[in-house]
């Protein structure tokens, strides 16, 4: 697993779970839609911490800086 995504992704994946998470934890979301927010917010941060989206893989992205 090559890393693939740069600081500023993992940034915002790991803000917009912490603020799925909050919603979801207050009650502003609930239901299915809570669980499908949830798993995202899940996926966003173990791919986050972890540095590589498999999603990124077909489309040859990547959100890293160029080494020169």
């Amino acid at each position: 697993m090559k890393k693939n995504m740069g600081s500023a992704d993992k940034i915002i994946r790991i803000l917009i779970a912490v603020v799925l998470g909050v919603l979801i934890i207050t009650g502003q979301l609930t239901g299915v839609l809570a669980i499908i927010l949830g798993i995202f917010a899940v996926i966003f941060l173990v791919t986050s911490l972890f540095g590589f989206c498999p999603l990124y893989l077909p489309f040859n992205l990547s959100t890293m800086k160029k080494s020169k």
